[in-house]
């Protein structure tokens, strides 16, 4: 069985692990993991109830808070908008985070009957209102990081770049977003952060 305090230590490597999809787009101080995870249980406990009764505020925060912590081990493996950039299958993704986060969860839900690798397991289904919610949340909070980067300036768009050259600017966070949403509140949110980057870069975002 992993202890506790060494399970807990290498969780908090979120904090300086850094988010792989703006590293390839050599943004300036690009954020970690565990800024991303604040940033969605925000969402989460701001627009919990404008998604509905049927979403659950306290288990939204709760699945967001878990939701990428196996990353402190895998790393932050970036979803591609195209198949071929992909650096490994959503499978293999999937395989490789199940494991981590059940070594890692394992010393805490020894005395929770499961809970935490439980919630883990619902976001990854996506099978309930309150899942799907969670999910769109992460979705947000990655195109209000890229509006925000843009607002700042925090790359250069001279520079050639493979990894992005299919998107002009920061568009690819949205592309990858716009087919994936599940509820009406974050297809609005994504609208109103899609509006507010394309005034930005003066033009349609590429979906």
């Amino acid at each position: 069985m992993t202890d506790e305090f060494d399970a807990l230590l290498e969780a908090l490597e979120l904090k300086d692990e850094l988010r792989t999809g703006w590293v390839l787009r050599k943004i300036d101080t690009p954020e970690s993991v565990a800024a991303h995870t604040w940033g969605m249980a925000t969402l989460c406990l701001l627009y919990a109830a404008q998604a509905g009764d049927a979403v659950d505020r306290d288990r939204a925060i709760s699945m967001a808070l878990v939701h990428d912590l196996a990353e402190a081990r895998t790393g932050d493996i970036a979803t591609r908008a195209d198949d071929e950039h992909q650096r490994i299958s959503d499978e293999e993704k999937t395989a490789r985070e199940r494991a981590a986060v059940a070594e890692l969860l394992e010393p805490f839900d020894a005395d929770a009957d499961g809970e935490f690798r439980s919630l883990w397991e619902a976001y990854e289904a996506r099978e309930t209102p309150t899942a799907q919610f969670v999910k769109d949340m992460d979705l947000i909070d990655n195109c209000l990081q890229a509006l925000k980067y843009e607002r700042g300036n925090r790359y250069g768009d001279a520079e050639e770049n493979d990894a992005f050259s299919q998107y002009e600017n920061l568009d690819e966070f949205f592309a990858t977003a716009a087919p994936r949403l599940h509820t009406e509140i974050g297809e609005r949110l994504f609208e109103e952060t899609k509006t507010r980057y394309e005034r930005e870069i003066g033009r349609d975002c590429q979906l």
